[in-house]
């Protein structure tokens, strides 16, 4: 028996329980995992409250990420007592998640504890701070460099924009970051943001299709008319990474950015990017994020917290990263 938070759907209203299961119920796979802890990002807080349609078949246990010890393995490269996590691969979607002290999945979906981080650090990374990294990465890879200008972070105070933040500092970046909370100014700028911008800037439609040449790059998790905003102010040969919709999936803008600035809009997809790439992002993870200002943006909760929170991180009440613990 493990204890589980477990979805159901009746009438289609999803309700949340904490509920003890069988082993016997775990979904197919090849490695099985003791999960130590797991994370709160978005898009649990989507599926926590049944929105998006991301889950199909109830009942449902839900958790994007986790990071545990290996139970059991039939796979090659895992081993009992092996530390892991898992970020991705549509866990806590179309298969069970990690909002349980259990897990069983494909081997090939694991990764191993990178040196230098602990389980738990792991998870205050997450699938968020995992996105951040690749965003960041992407940025580097189309020439924006530190010396290029500044790099603007929208949605600066959420897990994804946190990581961010910190990691563009890091490498030297003239960072400026994008809000709607005017509490979290010093947080921001202790992560390392030199500039703070307040949300009602970005959010109106844009007046004219280009404006103002501001940003060579940025990490935008917001979409919708932020996204449309920053595109109109980038400057010549800027790009923009795009990890998220927290303002809605719908961009209304021109082509002209494109044509006229030579602007790159990056898509980054963390769910089904390949392990290689996995692994070099969690390495870089490792070896750049300083771990104080992981911890300082880093909060905790436990399952029975997490219908409550799945509300607050909808409405842009969290702030930074929140681990679950599985033994809370």
């Amino acid at each position: 028996m493990f204890k589980a938070l477990l979805l159901e759907q009746t009438d289609g209203a999803v309700t949340a329980s904490i509920q003890e299961l069988e082993e016997s119920r775990l979904p197919a796979g090849d490695v099985t995992v003791a999960i130590d802890y797991s994370t709160l990002n978005y898009k649990d807080g989507m599926i926590l409250e049944g929105q998006g349609h991301l889950v199909r078949d109830y009942p449902h246990v839900p958790g994007i990420d986790f990071a545990g010890r290996v139970a059991e393995s039939r796979h090659p490269d895992f081993k009992e007592g092996d530390e892991v996590m898992l970020t991705g691969w549509r866990v806590g979607e179309v298969h069970w998640g990690g909002y349980a002290e259990k897990a069983r999945v494909k081997g090939d979906w694991l990764v191993a504890r990178p040196a230098g981080l602990s389980l738990k650090q792991t998870m205050a990374i997450g699938t968020a701070g995992f996105t951040a990294m690749l965003a960041v990465t992407a940025l580097e890879a189309h020439a924006v460099r530190p010396d290029s200008g500044p790099v603007l972070v929208t949605g600066a105070a959420g897990g994804v924009g946190s990581v961010a933040v910190t990691l563009l500092a890091r490498l030297g970046y003239q960072v400026a970051a994008s809000t709607g909370r005017a509490e979290t100014h010093p947080y921001l700028r202790d992560l390392g943001a030199g500039e703070i911008l307040e949300r009602a800037e970005l959010s109106a439609p844009p007046e004219r299709p280009l404006a103002a040449a501001r940003w060579a790059g940025c990490v935008d998790s917001v979409g919708s008319t932020t996204l449309a905003n920053v595109l109109s102010q980038m400057a010549h040969g800027g790009a923009v990474a795009a990890v998220g919709l927290a303002g809605g999936p719908v961009l209304e803008t021109t082509v002209l950015p494109f044509l006229l600035r030579g602007v790159n809009l990056l898509g980054i997809d963390s769910v089904m990017c390949p392990k290689p790439r996995r692994e070099a992002a969690w390495q870089r993870l490792a070896e750049l994020l300083p771990l104080d200002k992981l911890d300082g943006m880093t909060g905790e909760a436990g399952l029975a917290d997490l219908p409550a929170l799945a509300k607050d991180i909808l409405k842009g009440r969290v702030r930074g990263r929140l681990v679950v613990d599985l033994h809370r």
